[in-house]
């Protein structure tokens, strides 16, 4: 039984944007990433310094990862989704 798609798709205006944004995203956590990288090639010990009560600076940066990877998404989808809603409204006012 074929229901057919659920939404018509037509051609993503905002592409550009939104792929010069995931550019963006991805090279500041990947300077991040390799900031927490150089420590750990260059100075080992500072990682095990404590930092947050007992956490040892490995597990904060290692979660603060974790966590600005999420947070990038959230903020990732929701300028994605407005750039995607102004295309279609101006697409609808020349309409």
């Amino acid at each position: 039984m074929h229901h057919g798609p659920a939404a018509k798709l037509e051609a993503d205006k905002s592409a550009s944007k939104k792929a010069k944004l995931g550019l963006i995203l991805f090279l500041v956590y990947a300077m991040i990433y390799a900031g927490f990288v150089f420590i750990g090639l260059s100075n080992l010990e500072l990682l095990s310094n404590h930092v947050i009560g007992k956490q040892n600076l490995a597990i904060v940066y290692g979660f603060g990862l974790i966590i600005l990877a999420m947070v990038m998404g959230f903020v990732y989808h929701f300028f994605c989704t407005r750039f995607e809603n102004n295309m279609n409204k101006k697409q609808e006012d020349k309409k």
